[in-house]
């Protein structure tokens, strides 16, 4: 199924997934220069996503199918191609495959067969396509984020100890001899071992397991759980605090580890007294301000938003996490044009931030 032509569409599907901390630079500096505007659509352009099952057992393979249409005067950016999509493996792909449509369009489609040997709810995030517009201008569409179910093949409450032996394989003649001692025998040394066994480890000191960190760069953490709590539909079935409770952690966490502060224990207050002495994007502090105290009505004073300030509430998170990216890569590229280093602020931009997700 792979094929060996230029990464074209297939890189453009792993660009800011795949490779944790150097996805989202590659991606801005495709072609030497600034990332471009993200925007909600694009005349010309059109991205579609889908998988061929949402929901599967643990290892099961999933065709996952990114199809962009596009206007034969604009020109797609290639990033480099990753060996992830999200929390998922590629395990194999098919890229570049061109159409020409009777309208003179341009379809380009890239397939990836993709698996994952962990449950949960998980998505594969909105993917970022770059496109150069006629009059040279950049812009990036975020196509749509794909849920997909992963279940445990054990049915509820079983284990692999519910995998019972077969029985009557050996024939009598096999227990004509008492073998009584042997038994007994192998059990005294089997329960000697057990205890040397036991007694060696209870010598050793453990060491604690080093916490899982997902390196992958937070404002794609950030996309893939705005995209997973919009797919849970707190709203339609009207629980507004649960709702506001993970909107409100994931902008809390998404400028934590950008800017490198540790704010999931920290009161509203207390938060928006860090970010003030912080310079985020123009006007957007005065935006989060705002939506923190929403929050907190709803989430302790039993407030009950309308369905539409919830959904004006969803965008402004989103528009905000977007916001910060994009500075992120303004401040970088300025930076490398002074000929100086990586930026100090933010630190938690390339992915590899202090903080868990």
């Amino acid at each position: 199924m792979r094929t060996r032509r230029p990464y074209r569409l297939a890189a453009m599907a792993a660009a800011a997934l795949a490779l944790g901390p150097a996805a989202p630079g590659a991606f801005g500096q495709a072609a030497g220069a600034a990332p471009g505007d993200t925007v909600g659509s694009l005349p010309g352009v059109e991205v579609r996503t889908s998988v061929d099952r949402a929901k599967i057992f643990v290892g099961d393979q999933v065709t996952y199918t990114l199809t962009i249409i596009h206007d034969s005067t604009i020109d797609l950016v290639p990033p480099p191609l990753g060996a992830n999509l999200g929390a998922f493996q590629v395990l194999d792909y098919e890229t570049d495959r061109v159409t020409r449509l009777p309208d003179g369009r341009v379809q380009n489609e890239s397939r990836f067969v993709i698996s994952t040997f962990t449950t949960g709810e998980y998505a594969v995030p909105p993917l970022p396509v770059m496109a150069i517009m006629p009059d040279s201008s950049r812009k990036v569409l975020l196509a749509e984020a794909v849920p997909i179910t992963v279940e445990s093949i054990l049915a509820a409450g079983d284990t692999l100890m519910d995998i019972k032996p077969l029985a009557g394989v050996l024939g009598p003649e096999a227990f004509a001899k008492d073998r009584t001692w042997w038994y007994v025998g192998g059990g005294a040394a089997a329960a000697a071992l057990l205890a040397a066994l036991l007694w060696a480890l209870l010598r050793r000191k453990r060491k604690p397991a080093a916490a899982a960190v997902d390196l992958r760069p937070p404002w794609e953490i950030a996309s893939e759980r705005l995209a997973l709590l919009l797919h849970k539909n707190l709203i339609a079935d009207g629980r507004f605090k649960e709702y506001y409770y993970e909107l409100s952690d994931t902008l809390r966490w998404y400028l934590g580890r950008v800017y490198d502060r540790n704010v999931l224990d920290w009161t509203t207050e207390e938060f928006l007294t860090a970010f003030r002495e912080i310079e985020l994007p123009h006007s957007l502090y005065d935006g989060v301000e705002a939506f923190m105290s929403h929050a907190d009505l709803v989430k302790f004073a039993k407030y009950e938003p309308s369905i539409e300030q919830t959904k004006y509430d969803f965008e402004f998170v989103h528009a905000a996490v977007d916001r910060v990216r994009q500075d992120v890569f303004r401040r970088q590229q300025g930076q490398a044009a002074a000929g100086g280093g990586r930026p100090a602020q933010p630190v938690g931009a390339a992915g590899g931030g202090t903080h868990e997700s």
